[in-house]
Formats: structure tokens, C-alpha cells, sequence
């Protein structure tokens, strides 16, 4: 892989020669997920919500809500991209902030915009993440004509939601989510509900969370591990990498949903991580080394890499590019998109040494920054994935090398 000459207070990927990985047959691959931060402002106030809490406060600069200009422009660029690159299919999710701020008719109208822009033969699937405090039946009404997927932000029981995923004034907030799964998962809207999302806290047990988390019987888990850096790392995740108490976590979790007798639930985390055990590739930019095609627009129109990247410091998801003026292919050629994109060739000499590089990917992309190196590091959690990727990789191997059970009679 080339790379440009490094200049002093430039970190990796800013000096990758993109011009000469594209000269020697490299090609990105199309965008197929569009993130659209329809709403700039939430209505909660989590503790470790990396829009408002860390470096980045560009949030405060941005419209509250995107225009139907910008939406208007947002489903042009993305019919554009979609034909020029002769794409069946693309996913638009809806975003914060809080997405239900702008409110259902307006989300509902911003699905339509980009379908009708869309060519005949380009499906537009499209979903909005919500924390759900403002879910009610109106929304889903309005989402069932759309078949627009919901999902949803619980972090487990109502005292480990209400740890950190409270109101402004300090009133937690499962109650009200809770309401708003039951509605969702009626007959007439469960095929809406496209699963939780919840992020890790060590303060919760872990089994406790896991199961406060199937009592809503989600299709999909997503588990999240906080985001931190080298530089600003998680709770509890020191330099000590004996330690690994965020592997410890999730293998309580993968212990309870691998030992179960029934099909629970998709875990997305260990069902990413059991399929690259078995030689596949990753659906998830948590793990593996599949390019990365999802692109993110803020409100104003500019566009971003994975908003996640605001962990690392102020302006770290920019790209410099915004929908009116750039189309998509423009952001293809980012270094920060390249990067997400090159696979083996974007890990560091640690990470291809280590048994478990190709599974593991070095982990969430904007984890592994480290002042000097940029993201051409471990993950922050190198620790923990290795110990669960390993813990996995031991019940699959045992489970593969047990003698099948004997169909045959006495």
C-alpha cells in the first residue's frame, strides 16, 4: 500500500496516497447506507453520548432540524450515486439527535422524498433509531405505511437503562420506552421492529441486562461498546491489558445466549464474530475487515464519516464536503472513507500479527486512534476482543468436534 510522505502533525489515514492506491487498480466500493441526521437536538440527556458530552460540539451549529431543501438535495445525491453505480438496493437511516423530534409526518415525508427520487428499480429501505421516549401510535401509524423499521436505544433493566439514559432534570426514562416497545411489538406493528440497540455499562449485570433486554423479544441485539480512544479511553479500560473486564461482560452474555435451548435472539456482536470464525465475511463495521459503505449527512447538508469519529476531538468526522455542492463519489475519496475501506491493508503490524486480526478487524474504527499513530492502532478494547473472540472460538471448536447424536433406534 502506498502512502504519501508524512508531514509534521499529520496522523494516519491524512497521509494516504489515494492517488496511487486508485493508479494501482485499487476501487472504493459505493455507499449503500445513508445516514441522515434529520434532527441536531435530542430530548435526553445520556452520560456517555458522544454528540453532546465529548470534544466535538459542532452539533451547536447546526440547524435543529434538516430543511426540505436539504432532504430535497439528499435524495437527489443519493438517486445519483445509486445509479451511477448501478445499485438495486441502498438504506436510509434516519437520525439524531433524537429523529422523533422533527416528528412522524415530517420523517414519513422525508421517506417519500427519497423514494420518489429514487429510479423504479432501486429499492429504498429505510429505518429511523429512536430513543422511543416520543414513540406513540400516530408515529407507528405512519411508519407501518411506509414500512419504515424501528430501532430502538434500551440499555437493559429499568435500573440499568435509568443509569445513564435519563431526562435533562435526572428522570430516567425506561418507563416510557418500555411503553413504547409494547405498542411496537403488537401484532399489527411488530414487523416495524427492527431490534435494540444498547450500550455497555459495567455498573449493569451482565446476564440481568441480557435478559431485561429479550423480555421486549427483539429480532436483533446490537451490544456497544462505549466509545474511547487510546488517548480518552472508556470506563475502566486502562493500560493494564491483563485486564479485559469488558470481555469478561459480554462472555457472561454469550455464555447465557450460546447455552440456551431455544432461539432467542440474533446477537449481532457474537453471530459477526462466529461467521468469521467460520471463514465469512462481517455484516458489521464492529468487527471484521468488510469495507465500510455507510455515509453519514448532517443537518446542514455537510458530509461526515461515521459520526462515532466525534470521540476522538473536534471536526475528526469531517469530510469538507457538503451534498449541494459534492456528490457522493467525492467522499469515496476521502482518506478517512478510504481507510474504512482497505481491509488487511489498514491495520497496523500489532493487528496482522495477532491470531485474531482478520477477525477481529482492530475493532470499531474511531477505538483505535491514538495521538502520533492515528488509526492505525489496536482497538482501545484489543484487551476484551481478544479474550471474547477467544472464548468464542473455544465453545465453536468444542461444539464442531463433538460426535453428532445418534438418530438410530435401539
Amino acid at each position: 500500500m502506498k502512502s504519501g510522505a508524512a508531514r509534521p502533525g499529520r496522523e494516519w489515514p491524512a497521509t494516504l496516497d489515494v492517488d496511487g492506491l486508485v493508479a494501482d487498480g485499487w476501487r472504493p466500493r459505493p455507499f449503500r447506507q445513508f445516514l441522515l441526521k434529520v434532527h441536531s437536538r435530542c430530548n435526553l440527556a445520556c452520560d456517555y453520548c458522544y454528540v453532546y458530552t465529548l470534544g466535538d460540539q459542532s452539533w451547536r451549529s447546526q440547524p435543529k432540524v434538516m430543511s426540505p431543501a436539504v432532504v430535497a438535495t439528499a435524495a437527489r445525491r443519493i438517486a445519483e450515486h445509486a445509479r451511477a453505480h448501478r445499485l438495486r438496493s441502498v438504506r436510509v437511516i434516519l437520525h439524531g439527535g433524537e429523529p422523533l423530534l422533527a416528528g412522524p409526518a415530517y420523517l414519513a415525508d422525508t421517506v417519500r422524498a427519497i423514494r420518489a427520487e429514487a429510479a423504479p428499480d432501486v429499492r429504498v429501505d429505510a429505518a429511523v433509531q429512536t430513543n422511543a421516549v416520543l414513540l406513540d401510535e400516530q408515529a407507528l401509524r405512519a411508519f407501518h405505511e411506509l414500512d419504515l423499521k424501528v430501532g430502538v436505544s434500551l440499555d437493559g433493566s429499568p435500573r440499568a437503562h435509568d443509569r445513564n439514559r435519563r431526562h435533562a432534570d435526572g428522570r430516567g426514562t425506561h418507563a416510557a420506552v418500555a411503553a413504547a416497545l409494547r405498542l411496537l411489538t403488537r401484532p399489527a406493528y411488530r414487523h416495524l421492529y427492527a431490534g435494540l440497540l444498547c450500550t455497555i455499562d459495567l455498573a449493569n449485570d451482565p446476564v440481568e441486562t441480557y435478559e431485561s433486554l429479550i423480555a421486549f423479544d427483539p429480532p436483533v441485539i446490537d451490544l456497544l461498546l462505549p466509545h474511547g480512544t487510546w488517548e480518552s479511553p472508556p470506563p475502566e479500560r486502562t493500560p493494564d491489558q491483563s485486564r479485559a473486564p469488558y470481555g469478561d461482560w459480554l462472555i457472561a452474555i454469550f455464555d447465557r445466549w450460546y447455552g440456551s435451548d431455544r432461539d432467542e435472539t440474533v446477537v449481532r456482536l457474537f453471530h459477526e464474530i462466529i461467521r468469521l470464525l467460520l471463514g465469512g465475511a462481517s455484516a458489521s463495521e464492529a468487527v471484521g475487515l468488510t469495507p465500510a459503505t455507510l455515509v453519514v449527512v448532517e443537518t446542514d447538508g455537510t458530509v461526515e464519516q461515521t459520526d462515532s469519529l466525534k470521540v476522538v476531538r473536534h471536526g475528526a468526522a469531517a469530510t469538507g464536503l457538503n451534498i449541494a455542492d459534492h456528490p457522493f463519489d467525492e467522499a469515496l475519496r476521502h482518506p478517512g472513507m478510504v481507510a474504512r475501506q482497505l481491509g488487511w491493508a489498514a491495520l497496523g503490524e500489532e493487528c496482522r500479527a495477532c491470531r485474531f486480526g482478520r477477525v477481529c478487524g482492530a475493532g470499531l474504527y474511531p477505538h483505535r486512534y491514538r495521538p502520533g499513530t492515528g488509526f492505525r492502532n489496536p482497538s482501545v478494547y484489543c484487551a476484551d476482543l481478544y479474550r471474547l473472540i477467544g472464548h468464542i472460538r473455544s465453545r465453536v471448536v468444542a461444539d464442531l468436534r463433538r460426535p453428532p447424536a445418534s438418530t438410530e433406534g435401539p
